[in-house]
């Protein structure tokens, strides 16, 4: 057995293992419930707050098969290969690094292709606030018409850098940072867990 590191195999595979986001979390469930999917998510606060790792969970629920309360349930095909990493309608994108016009061109072409695996083709991207103003003009247009089978999910830490018309396209989730006290407790349920 390989040894993984910690991060990676304790990181939440359910909207309910989530630490002190539960506003999110139930937000985004009842309207999964509800089957009231936007086409576009805004998951914006502090660094480690859970906003990349909530983007994955929306991802699973979107496609899983046989969804419960809301959430995924971790053993379909979907949910499967989105945990190991090989779902190829999840498409994750670092504006970091990939910030300019033409990466978002390339996913304005790949939008218009229907999912391969899932239901839905879902488009994450992260330090979203650093795209380009040109690329988010070219991601404007895409955020206004996508198809029905698209869903973009924009995680950040500095929202405020968006421009409006990007943002009154998207449904909004602040992340809080989490208070020590629950970071303590679940820092020993997770040496309980590894003992």
């Amino acid at each position: 057995m390989t040894s993984q590191v910690y991060y990676r195999k304790w990181r939440p595979q359910t909207f309910g293992e989530l630490v002190g986001q539960d506003h999110v979390g139930t937000t985004i469930r009842q309207a999964l419930k509800s089957d009231r999917v936007s086409h576009a998510y805004l998951l914006c606060g502090p660094r480690g707050t859970g906003k990349t790792t909530s983007a994955r969970i929306l991802a699973k629920s979107l496609n899983c098969l046989g969804p419960q309360d809301g959430e995924p349930c971790n053993s379909c095909g979907p949910c499967m290969a989105v945990n190991e990493g090989r779902f190829m309608d999840l498409i994750e994108l670092d504006a970091a690094s990939n910030r300019g016009i033409d990466e978002i061109r390339n996913i304005r072409e790949r939008v218009h292709l229907s999912p391969s695996e899932g239901r839905y083709k879902v488009f994450i991207i992260d330090e979203a606030h650093q795209i380009t103003s040109d690329a988010f003009n070219a991601l404007l247009k895409t955020l206004e018409e996508p198809p029905e089978w698209v869903v973009f999910i924009l995680c950040t830490t500095e929202p405020q850098q968006f421009p409006a018309t990007i943002v009154s396209r998207c449904q909004s989730f602040p992340f809080r940072t989490v208070e020590l006290d629950l970071v303590v407790e679940h820092l020993k349920w997770l040496c309980g867990q590894e003992g």
